[in-house]
């Protein structure tokens, strides 16, 4: 802008201007006035210019700006010919709040041209402020063509009032702006310490203002800003892909971490590397990530609730986190041949996601949500047979094929009494695949079939077959997204607790089958027939308690939780969080009823840890007891081979010499030790098993005080309880 000079005002007389006589005015007289007196006012059009300076940030001649950052502050030169009085310095330093804001809002876009650390929001950002500061640039254009011209002698008396550009009248133009620039600076100093959807966020809060006119350029702003926040939020909702360099956006790829090497390397593609994805620090090599669906699941992407703008709820935030994580899961790790399919199928992927439409928005991300879990569901149950699957897990590991369970127990049983050391994998497979063939198992899916190994677990020196026996069901990616192993680990711990029953089982009936063939012996030997009837008793007793167990089991737990699981199963509803949580309900609702553990103290409290091993103490009692009752069974067949005999050699009749062995076996000290162990450890599994009873009563699970009404529906245990304390009590 050219400098004008300020004329020189000499006084003079009226003047005639057609015909009419013209004085002066009282601006002109006040000003010749202090002429006179040496202190004249500096002239509007010397402030103008600095002012329009100062609206761009630059300094004056007679204003100018000092200091730097929060410091910088208006400064009038002194001069000794002009002063500029206190009114006008008022006006002067409102007007300058627009060029200090103007610099700050400047300053900011031109620092982030050249950098390469802004994420696309604050660079949609800074675009927006520059188109601003554009429209503001021919504004100053605009303000400069309205300035006044040099003023003259004779134009005092030619010119009537101002009609150009004053300072009041530049304070109301400028008075839009001036909300404008307040709002573009407050956007900047909150672009400081936020970035991506925080940035967005940010912004959206200062739509929630009573001002129309703050409101509404803000919501033009966010419409602007959040223009790369919707590209990539519409990547990811209908098509599963993450395009997010800049990481602003509320879903992150979680980087893997790789092994330190001399040689520099590039992170994968989070979309094309399925075993991408882990816990910040930890090692991992790249064969364990593609055996584990479930880490790719769960790790591969991470949900950043500090990111996610205020305009969507936590809520819908899941769900869009979910919907990308489900199509990306689909199409990378379940490999969907289809998967034009479900483009199509979500239809609006070709709609533009945009600010000023937050309800068509949320349609769009249910729509998307409904259709990503279905296909996941789909691909889960018809390609990749995931109830087949479960079935086989409660048919097999929980012993829920009957037959198949009793086919393996006779043909294994004999093995695993041999110590741990000699069974070989090989015939332990081989004798699987005889029980298979063996029972109603054999018409089970081959792919179902394929997957059950039996092996040995690691065992210690002296342990036998049974304790380190087990069935195993082998499962990949993405199967094990849902059978992961943390849930193998809990089946492996019921199919060795159930098979420790099912193994008690059997030994009872082979002692049942001991006892009624001793029965037709009784005759010859009448003084055992009580001994007898108390072992049968004391079996009795055992075979109602493993019995009632194992239905209770089977029936009351385990039916009923898969039920309950299929009905969730039928309904498709929720995503594959969903399904993995209601698999682990079910399977935690197992586990911990079956295992006789109370939930809310965990697996390993004290009192149903006790419980459980008090059960355990019960399984090793009937081993015991079929011992003595093998004993005692030999005993009597010797005894009355050793009567036969001797009624032989009465009648004269010669059936060979008698055996030292046998008659050793007869002695009345060996009868008086296997009465007084058939005794002892019938009273032994009566006093265990009610205090398992009572254990039961007491426990906060309503099932488990139930299976203690059933193993003592007629208070049978409280009634001995009762007696035994009667006992104690009656004086000798």
């Amino acid at each position: 802008m050219a400098s004008s000079t300020l004329p020189s005002l000499a006084s003079h007389a009226p003047s005639l201007q057609n015909g009419i006589i013209q004085g002066k005015t009282k601006a002109q007289l006040l000003r010749e006035h202090r002429e006179r007196k040496g202190t004249s006012h500096l002239p509007d059009q010397y402030l103008l210019r600095d002012v329009i300076y100062l609206l761009q940030g630059i300094s004056g001649t007679y204003i100018k700006f000092e200091g730097e950052g929060v410091d910088k502050h208006i400064v009038f030169v002194e001069d000794q010919n002009y002063v500029i009085p206190q009114p006008v310095r008022t006006l002067v330093l409102k007007l300058s709040e627009l060029g200090h804001l103007y610099h700050r809002v400047s300053t900011f876009v031109k620092a982030n041209e050249g950098r390469g650390d802004v994420d696309s929001i604050q660079q949609s950002l800074c675009h927006h402020l520059q188109a601003q500061l554009t429209e503001y640039y021919k504004l100053m254009a605009v303000l400069e063509s309205q300035m006044p011209t040099p003023v003259t002698e004779d134009s005092y008396a030619q010119s009537g009032p101002s009609t150009g550009l004053t300072l009041r009248r530049l304070d109301v133009w400028l008075n839009e702006w001036r909300l404008r620039m307040r709002m573009m600076s407050v956007c900047v100093e909150g672009c400081q310490e936020a970035h991506g959807g925080a940035l967005v966020s940010l912004m959206h809060g200062y739509t929630d203002n009573g001002d129309p006119f703050i409101r509404n350029f803000t919501d033009r702003l966010l419409e602007e800003v959040s223009k790369p926040f919707f590209t990539t939020l519409q990547g990811w909702l209908f098509s599963g892909e993450l395009h997010d360099s800049s990481a602003g956006f509320f879903v992150q790829a979680n980087r893997k971490k790789r092994k330190p090497t001399n040689e520099p390397s590039d992170d994968l593609d989070p979309n094309m590397a399925e075993k991408e994805g882990v816990e910040d620090g930890e090692d991992f090599d790249e064969e364990s990530i593609l055996e584990s669906g479930l880490r790719i699941w769960e790790k591969k992407f991470l949900f950043r609730r500090e990111m996610l703008p205020s305009f969507v709820s936590e809520a819908f935030g899941k769900k869009i986190y979910s919907t990308g994580k489900s199509l990306n899961f689909v199409r990378y790790s379940c490999r969907d041949p289809d998967w034009h399919v479900t483009r199509d199928k979500l239809g609006d992927s070709t709609k533009s996601l945009k600010y000023s439409d937050i309800p068509g928005l949320e349609r769009s991300i249910d729509t998307a949500y409904r259709i990503a879990s279905n296909r996941l569901f789909e691909m889960f149950f018809d390609k990749f047979h995931l109830l087949d699957h479960l079935t086989a897990m409660r048919h097999y590991l929980m012993l829920g094929h009957g037959d198949f369970a009793e086919q393996l127990m006779e043909t294994l049983g004999p093995s695993l009494s041999r110590p741990a050391n000699v069974l070989y994998r090989h015939n332990l497979t081989a004798t699987l695949e005889g029980a298979i063939r063996a029972s109603n198992a054999q018409n089970d899916s081959p792919d179902v079939l394929r997957r059950l190994d039996a092996r040995m677990m690691e065992y210690s020196h002296g342990e036998i077959g049974w304790d380190s026996f087990t069935l195993e069901y082998k499962v990949e990616n993405p199967i094990d997204t849902v059978l992961d192993p943390v849930s193998m680990e809990k089946y492996s711990r019921l199919f060795n607790h159930l098979w420790q029953m099912k193994r008690v089982e059997s030994v009872l009936t082979s002692i049942w089958a001991r006892i009624s063939v001793e029965t037709k012996n009784s005759l010859k030997l009448p003084e055992f027939t009580h001994d007898w009837h108390c072992a049968r008793l004391s079996l009795s007793e055992m075979i109602h308690f493993i019995r009632q167990m194992q239905a209770w089991c089977q029936l009351e737990v385990i039916e009923c939780s898969w039920n309950v699981l299929l009905d969730f199963i039928a309904k498709k509803e929720g995503d594959l969080d969903a399904l993995i949580d209601a698999h682990r309900t079910y399977l935690d609702r197992v586990v911990n009823k079956v295992l006789l553990m109370n939930p809310k103290h965990g697996a390993k409290h004290s009192k149903e840890s006790t419980l459980l091993k008090q059960v355990r103490e019960l399984f090793q009692l009937i081993l015991v007891f079929q011992e003595v009752v093998e004993s005692f069974f030999h005993f009597s067949w010797a005894e009355a081979a050793r009567r036969d005999g001797r009624r032989d050699d009465e009648r004269g009749v010669y059936t060979g010499p008698a055996s030292p062995d046998e008659a050793s076996d007869t002695r009345p000290e060996v009868l008086n030790g296997i009465l007084q162990r058939l005794k002892e450890n019938g009273r032994s599994f009566s006093e265990k098993a009610q205090t398992v009873v009572h254990g039961l009563q007491a426990h906060q699970d309503l099932d488990c005080r139930f299976l203690a009404t059933r193993l003592s529906f007629s208070d049978f245990y409280k009634s001995k309880s009762r007696i035994a304390a009667q006992a104690e009590q009656t004086p000798r």
